[in-house]
């Protein structure tokens, strides 16, 4: 009786044994992919005369990788991301509108703000949007100015403690120079910023109409380090930052079928370029590891139209 009632259930065990078997095989498999990105993050960080911390989430899986992922980093414009996320939740909260207009002044000029210095003073008017879309597109300065004098700046670190970023500080407008010597720098971590743009990506800062639309501005092309060596036709919303001894840049690309978060932070540069190489290499390292994810099968197996009739 015993042994009939133990020959019934062994083909389950079997079964559901050899399916753990095969899951794991598969999982192993991966994670060679996932130690030879690492050991290229490595090889690049052992290279970089400065200081590199990374982020990398995986957006299907959820696994991670990370380098100094809880160190602190000046991020330069790399924080205007969460200035967007707070004009983004102001406007669902209906604290303003994106729609809301905006006249050009002649004080709220600054360096490196390409549009809004061409723009008439007292004249031009813009909306919200718009200088979130200049904020983004090109960095303009003064534009990120003005928005920050619309939300408020605490805002902004309110907003950052109530999604647990603690170590995302807004602490200055962008050029201020004067707050710069004394210490009062934009800074957050790499694991901080993947987080909020994983937040952002699921829907947790704002509603799904308004994240695809702040998505949609993060993902307008822009000079940036994350895409240089990347297919042009990849979708990448990304914020890339800029300052003496600094080079960042965080973003989601969306690879086929496997979509993740990447976030490079430089400091201490011996050379700029360098930073910006090292950030574009590692970029393109990840994204060759998760673009062979999206389009292989659980055994690394690809089928391209060219091939579909191969056995």
């Amino acid at each position: 009786m015993r042994r009939s009632s133990f020959l019934s259930v062994f083909p389950f065990i079997l079964l559901l044994t050899s399916a753990l078997v095969a899951q794991t095989a598969t999982g192993e498999k991966q994670q060679v992919l996932w130690h030879k990105l690492e050991t290229i993050v490595e090889e690049v960080d052992h290279g970089l005369d400065g200081v590199l911390g990374l982020a990398i989430l995986d957006l299907t899986s959820g696994q991670t990788l990370f380098l100094h992922g809880d160190d602190v980093f000046p991020q330069a414009s790399s924080i205007k991301v969460a200035i967007l996320a707070m004009l983004y939740r102001q406007a669902q909260d209906g604290k303003l509108k994106l729609t809301d207009p905006y006249t050009v002044q002649a004080a709220d000029m600054v360096p490196d703000s390409n549009i809004m210095l061409g723009l008439t003073p007292g004249i031009t008017r813009v909306t919200n949007r718009d200088l979130a879309t200049m904020m983004v597109a090109v960095s303009d300065n003064a534009a990120s100015n003005v928005l920050i004098d619309r939300v408020g700046m605490e805002d902004v670190n309110r907003l950052m403690d109530a999604l647990a970023l603690r170590h995302t500080r807004l602490r200055r407008k962008m050029m201020d120079i004067k707050a710069a010597t004394e210490g009062r720098e934009n800074v957050s971590t790499p694991r901080e910023m993947m987080t909020l743009l994983q937040d952002v990506y699921a829907g947790k800062v704002v509603n799904r109409q308004l994240s695809d639309d702040l998505l949609k501005i993060l993902s307008t092309p822009k000079e940036s380090f994350i895409p240089r060596e990347l297919p042009e036709d990849v979708r990448i919303a990304n914020k890339p930052g800029e300052l003496e001894g600094v080079r960042n840049d965080s973003g989601i690309v969306f690879a086929q079928n496997r979509p993740y978060i990447i976030c490079v932070m430089t400091t201490y540069l011996h050379s700029e370029r360098a930073g910006e190489e090292a950030i574009s290499r590692i970029s393109a390292a990840a994204y060759r590891m998760f673009e062979r994810l999206g389009r292989a099968s659980e055994y690394g197996r690809v089928i391209s139209p060219s091939n579909s009739s191969r056995p």
